[in-house]
């Protein structure tokens, strides 16, 4: 498989990385990513989307926001970007959604979160443009844009993947591949991550990190650190990097078929 259709998760954290598991219960709905969270005093909590996008990226973040928003236990808002898309630096408090010609990075799309021990202090997606508007990629069309977005913001809420195998679940956070824009599969999220996100946001916290953390400093997400685990097919594989102080840069890479 060429570089080219990577799908690469990064994440700064102190936490180990959790594998995500479906199953048929609210109860039993497992596919948090390594228990992070934003911290708040009650919900539900609106948490801010900074729209750095252009062309279709801004009117899929909208669809995205409501999307999300159907959850019952938080709301997610579109406002004014405040970084450039390029780099996409983060803002304290808030996820910055950004889409850019990146080059051939070997990625459609990249979730950042910061973490203050399981707490998301802000947060970053980026959407790869490099791959989107030529031949390039093979699954080039409005319906898997949709799914990248869709599913770089679901990480950002916390959200880990449904499955990776490539079989569609009928949500943005399993790893199929939309053929057209009209292969409407895997575009949103269902009732599983729903269901996910009520049980990782059902504590109260003392305080709150939405629009009130501390800044942090970004990492490349080209220096993913050692080698730590990786499927037997070798369709996805996950790096660490120390980067002192206890933190940590947790890159979980996901190859498309």
């Amino acid at each position: 498989m060429t570089a080219k259709n990577q799908v690469i998760l990064t994440l700064l954290s102190v936490g180990t990385l959790l594998g995500a598991v479906l199953l048929p219960s609210v109860a039993d709905a497992n596919h948090s990513w390594g228990n992070y969270h934003w911290a708040r005093t009650s919900n539900n909590f609106t948490l801010k989307l900074g729209n750095n996008t252009s062309g279709s990226w801004a009117n899929h973040l909208v669809t995205v926001s409501s999307d999300w928003s159907q959850s019952t236990v938080l709301d997610t808002a579109v406002v004014a970007g405040s970084t450039k898309p390029k780099p996409c630096r983060p803002t304290s408090g808030r996820v910055e959604v950004c889409s850019a010609n990146y080059g051939n990075t070997g990625w459609l799309g990249v979730a950042q979160i910061w973490i203050s021990g399981e707490h998301i202090t802000q947060g970053t997606v980026r959407n790869n443009d490099y791959y989107f508007g030529s031949s390039t990629y093979q699954y080039n069309n409005e319906a898997e844009k949709l799914h990248v977005i869709c599913q770089e913001v679901g990480h950002t809420l916390g959200l880990d993947h449904q499955s990776t195998d490539g079989t569609s679940l009928d949500t943005c956070m399993d790893y199929y591949h939309n053929t057209s824009a009209t292969d409407t599969l895997s575009t949103h999220p269902n009732q599983h991550d729903y269901d996910e996100l009520s049980i990782i946001y059902s504590h109260l916290d003392s305080s709150t990190t939405v629009a009130s953390s501390p800044a942090a400093s970004s990492a490349s997400p080209s220096e993913w650190g050692k080698l730590v685990s990786a499927s037997r097919d070798g369709s996805s594989a996950t790096y660490e990097r120390d980067l002192g102080g206890g933190d940590k840069l947790i890159t979980f890479v996901i190859r498309a078929r």
